[in-house]
């Protein structure tokens, strides 16, 4: 799999790279589609100690993401991006498969 299948912005790799350094022992961010939400997929965000063999791994400045092969799937082309704004701060997927999504900005269709 190439990493051009999902990327991380230079501020996700860096806000990813600080929460990972709080932590007691070194982890990685998962990104991972699940179903469910308000319009049929959600994603979820989580950090794993290890990487299963069929994950992508995409490691930018400092940081690490891994992405199972199912999420991938509706994932291609997406960009991790961490968004700071007055009502608050979140990573956020730009998905370019996403044919709708709920308000929140978690949760989509395909």
């Amino acid at each position: 799999m190439s990493e051009t299948a999902f990327s991380v912005t230079p501020n996700a790799a860096k806000r990813i790279a600080f929460l990972a350094s709080r932590e007691a022992k070194p982890v990685m961010m998962r990104v991972a589609v699940l179903g469910g939400g308000c319009s049929g997929f959600q994603y979820n965000f989580t950090f794993e100690e290890a990487s299963n063999t069929d994950d992508l791994l995409i490691e930018r400045d400092g940081a690490t993401v891994i992405v199972d092969a199912t999420s991938l799937e509706l994932l291609k082309g997406s960009e991790l991006d961490y968004v700071e704004e007055m009502v608050g701060s979140a990573f956020q997927v730009k998905n370019p498969n996403a044919t709708s999504s709920c308000g929140c900005g978690n949760s989509f269709s395909v």
